[in-house]
């Protein structure tokens, strides 16, 4: 690797470091960008490439994974939204049922326990959302692996 594609990386760590802090602000690609040292379409470009998806797409994703846990965690649907910087509870029901494959209330009204058995680190990579195609045959795949996997 050259040394501006080292450089170029770790401005993008950078940044996606600064959103997993800061997930809960009001955020846009300009500001994510500025942290980079890029421009936003140069930034965008770069993010995608390095990590597979767009600096919103990983910014929703994260904010989507604080909010399983607030909701794990027994936090009703609209406080865990508003805890996570959402502004619109139909957008974050709307979103987070398009990375988890089941509505907010849904997620939060299914027994969680078995997540206490389960070291962190597992438990964490377990729970990690991961968009769900918008394929409902394999969306309901997905449902089918999760209700037989015991976590």
């Amino acid at each position: 690797m050259t040394p501006e594609i080292l450089a170029n990386l770790a401005h993008l760590r950078r940044a996606r470091d600064y959103i997993d802090r800061e997930f809960a602000r009001p955020l846009d690609v300009p500001t994510m960008a500025q942290r980079a040292l890029m421009s936003p379409a140069h930034f965008s470009r770069q993010f995608r490439a390095a990590y597979g998806e767009t600096p919103y797409s990983y910014l929703m994703t994260r904010r989507i994974e604080r909010a399983m846990a607030l909701l794990r965690a027994g936090v009703n649907v609209t406080d865990a939204c508003m805890a996570v910087g959402s502004t619109s509870l139909g957008s974050f029901s709307t979103r987070f049922t398009e990375i988890v494959g089941e509505t907010p209330s849904a997620y939060r009204a299914r027994d969680h326990a078995a997540l206490n058995a389960m070291p962190g680190c597992v438990a964490r990579v377990a729970m990690r959302p991961a968009r769900v195609d918008k394929d409902p045959a394999q969306r309901s795949r997905i449902r089918e692996v999760s209700a037989a996997t015991p976590l």
